[in-house]
């Protein structure tokens, strides 16, 4: 008897707090709560950390996007008179230069956490309890690991529990496959399409959202034949019309063969022999057919949480799956949160990042604000790229708490470095006045399609989120020449007292 209690107690650890995913929201929440000097314990199934976004999403995608961005500078220097070209891929280098980066990023973190004092129990997560966690080892190990020091996973033993005051959910979320057809064969997801060694010679895409456009940007560039399938008449469909349409035709300016108003029937796919998506337009009952050597469903991503004692804990979830939360990442479950992608939301890296931090910090006691989802950007890494941040001008209008909204059409090709880019651009800033606050026209929300949109977007999300008046963030000074001036303009326009437009 006095063994087996003995050996319950070597299985038990007890920390401040236990998170369950060790993706963006799982860690930004573990660095900020050692931080602030509380005992952290992270818990993840992969052998990793990082989630989908170091490891599957966010860094590979992007890695690849910058070697095919390289291609499409090439090919632009020709109409610009130098002579330069592409005499292939060397898809070895290309595969090393991806791993390299995620090998780099992964790494960088796990020694963060352990400069910071927090365990990773690599494992199996079930919640049994408010304030237990019951880690089993993950499918095909014999025992937990837990990587204390960076890089050095050791065995921890069989299945333990973890005790924890406070308990975060951060299971993240996985590709949504089509609806009655599951992936298979060369019908595959992000997950997979990252991991091919080389660019497919034929693609069939389904989908219009981030995931959808990156991809089809990044394969046309590379040189693949591209069919996009989309339920809508433009991609990003619940963006800004003006910049989701800009996208739109800079796609099939390129060469991609964009299907609008489509529906996916049944896909045929077999060992060697590619994918053929059967599908109908609106308006017609005939059957179509688009043959790729891959079809990927990228029509959005499902929360990770369908385990059983999700039920068994009383933890409420919406329609989607997700599981609702107050400002603070507090669950109808005391002493439980939940943080990035399982949140109703959009499932995005920077909004979990500010998610950890606001329970981090709630848990140890603070007042941090809640985060502001009117100011969370977004970022689409196509060519060109599109951003927003904020209201449209459609939504602002749908508000009770937002009155006199405008929206200002700044003509992109006004900039020089813009005209210089061979690029098609969009750019648009919605304004109106909060009531409650003050009679001061603010910034309410800012789309655009441009290179370096990602980048640009950064300064219009401070606008946004800190209700910058007009005048105020109209009477910026934007260096010249770049492209960073085509935001300045865009907002003295939207003031009334534009400089180079009329």
């Amino acid at each position: 008897m006095t063994q087996d209690v003995t050996q319950e107690q070597d299985q038990r650890r007890d920390y401040d707090i236990a998170i369950i995913g060790a993706g963006p929201a799982g860690y930004s929440t573990a660095l900020r709560a050692a931080e602030l000097g509380l005992s952290v314990a992270l818990i993840d199934r992969d052998a990793v950390v990082g989630g989908t976004c170091l490891n599957r999403g966010c860094i590979p995608s992007k890695a690849l996007i910058t070697a095919t961005h390289a291609i499409g500078t090439i090919r632009h220097a020709r109409e610009l008179g130098i002579n330069a070209s592409v005499d292939g891929i060397d898809f070895g280098r290309l595969r090393s230069y991806r791993l390299g980066i995620i090998d780099t990023m992964t790494k960088g973190l796990s020694g963060l956490l352990a400069h910071r004092h927090v365990p990773v129990f690599h494992g199996e997560a079930m919640v049994t309890q408010p304030g237990r966690v019951r880690v089993s080892p993950s499918p095909g190990r014999d025992a937990v690991e837990c990587t204390e020091r960076a890089g050095v996973p050791e065995d921890a033993g069989g299945s333990m529990d973890v005790h924890a005051g406070s308990i975060v959910l951060a299971m993240g979320s996985s590709p949504r496959p089509l609806p009655g057809i599951p992936f298979s064969g060369a019908l595959i997801d992000s997950t997979h399409a990252l991991s091919l060694d080389r660019f497919p010679s034929s693609v069939v895409i389904v989908g219009s959202g981030a995931i959808a456009v990156e991809f089809a940007s990044m394969w046309n560039e590379a040189g693949c034949s591209v069919t996009l399938l989309m339920r809508h008449d433009r991609v990003l469909s619940s963006w800004d019309r003006r910049t989701s349409s800009t996208i739109t035709r800079e796609l099939r300016r390129q060469g991609v063969d964009v299907v609008a108003h489509s529906r996916v029937v049944t896909v045929d796919t077999g060992v060697n022999l590619g994918a053929t998506v059967h599908y109908t337009v609106e308006g017609s009952e005939e059957r179509k057919s688009a043959y790729g050597e891959y079809a990927l469903a990228a029509i959005g991503r499902d929360p990770a949480t369908d385990m059983p004692w999700l039920d068994d804990l009383g933890i409420a979830r919406d329609e989607a799956g997700c599981v609702p939360t107050d400002g603070w990442g507090r669950t109808s479950v005391p002493g439980i949160r939940a943080v990035g992608d399982i949140t109703p939301g959009p499932a995005l890296a920077h909004r979990a990042f500010a998610q950890g931090i606001v329970a981090a910090e709630s848990i140890a006691g603070l007042s941090p604000d809640p985060v502001d989802d009117d100011a969370v950007p977004s970022v689409v890494f196509s060519s060109p790229e599109a951003a927003s941040v904020g209201m449209t001008a459609e939504a602002a209008r749908r508000r009770d708490d937002v009155t006199d909204v405008e929206e200002s059409i700044y003509p992109m090709m006004a900039n020089a470095r813009m005209l210089m880019s061979g690029s098609a651009g969009s750019l648009s800033i919605v304004s109106g006045i909060r009531p409650q606050e003050s009679s001061e026209r603010i910034v309410l929300g800012v789309h655009m399609a441009s290179p370096l949109a990602g980048d640009l977007i950064a300064e219009a999300q401070q606008l946004v989120g800190q209700h910058s008046p007009l005048h105020r963030a109209s009477a910026l000074i934007h260096p010249h020449p770049t492209m960073s001036e085509t935001l300045g303009e865009a907002l003295l326009k939207a003031d009334g007292r534009p400089l180079h437009t009329r």
